[in-house]
């Protein structure tokens, strides 16, 4: 997987979990995360503050332990 797929995926959804991510490219979270900074620091993705609610709405999860990117362009 490439830094540009994990952009299109974003720009698509708008928003996803790192743990939806994960399972989406099959990929090791901590290997996203990086690519996740990269794009944070260029400024085309935010993560979202601790606590922020996802899209899924189940309520399943520890909302703490969920952390969520957000496209921004």
């Amino acid at each position: 997987m490439i830094i540009t797929q994990l952009s299109r995926y974003l720009q698509d959804s708008g928003q996803a979990a790192l743990r939806d991510l994960s399972h989406h490219f099959d990929s090791d979270p901590d290997a996203l995360r990086g690519m996740l900074n990269t794009l944070e620091r260029k400024g085309r993705v935010r993560k979202l503050p601790a606590n922020s609610p996802c899209a899924g709405g189940c309520c399943k999860c520890d909302p703490a332990s969920v952390e969520i990117y957000e496209w921004v362009g």
